[in-house]
């Protein structure tokens, strides 16, 4: 997976980036937890769901965000963060304009910053969100939340409870046209020590499920 370096609103950004040997193929984005915390792109989740995209064709890139790693920059309280994204979005549209959709996929801090940039950018097709820190962000930017996506709780996580994901998810699925794929791992904290490949399995049966509907869609039309 080949090391990347792009242009980022505040300096350079270090990436890696998978390109998929299929013409047109779909692209994700993942997006690291808390930098504070010791959030960077090598995350065992957030590694596990960028496997997960390449092996299901995608190009796909996880990064790090301003002031982690290689990146340069000093972390903004998410909102150059969320600048951070969506450069790493342009760079990957540039090299693929044709792809035929596109992803983000988040966990903790990166799962607020992915659904943030899911309301600035309307080409975004679909979205992964694990333990979304629901009770530190207000999530009430999204309205109306432009798509379905899955989102994954801990059911023993003590950072961000369970109920207060179930809250978003409840709040979003009664929204007209969205429809979460929640899914509560059992005996998961919020680091997910034991389940990074449940993560990956949970992706990969959602993304599926979602790309294989649409085909369907299209061949009915």
């Amino acid at each position: 997976m080949p090391e990347v370096m792009f242009a980022g609103p505040d300096g350079r950004l270090e990436g890696r980036y998978h390109h998929s040997s299929a013409p047109n193929a779909p692209l994700a984005l993942v997006l690291h937890p808390h930098p504070l915390h010791g959030g960077t792109m090598n995350n065992r989740i957030t590694y596990a769901m960028y496997r997960a995209f390449e092996k299901m064709g995608f190009s796909v890139m996880r990064y790090n965000s301003r002031g982690v790693g290689r990146s340069q920059g000093r972390y903004d309280g998410g909102i150059g963060e969320i600048s951070d994204a969506a450069a790493a979005l342009d760079w990957m549209q540039m090299i693929n304009p044709n792809a035929s959709g596109l992803w983000i996929a988040g966990y903790s801090f990166g799962a607020f910053v992915g659904m943030q940039l899911l309301m600035r950018r309307p080409e975004i097709t679909g979205w992964i969100s694990v333990a979304p820190p629901a009770n530190h962000y207000d999530f009430g930017f999204l309205a109306p939340c432009p798509c379905g996506g899955l989102m994954i709780a801990g059911e023993n996580d003590e950072l961000v409870p369970e109920p207060a994901v179930r809250k978003l998810v409840d709040k979003l699925n009664t929204q007209k046209g969205v429809s979460v794929d929640y899914r509560i791992f059992k005996g998961a904290d919020h680091v997910f020590a034991n389940q990074a490949e449940q993560v990956a399995e949970a992706l990969e049966d959602h993304v599926s499920t979602v790309m294989n509907r649409k085909t369907l869609a299209l061949a009915a039309d």
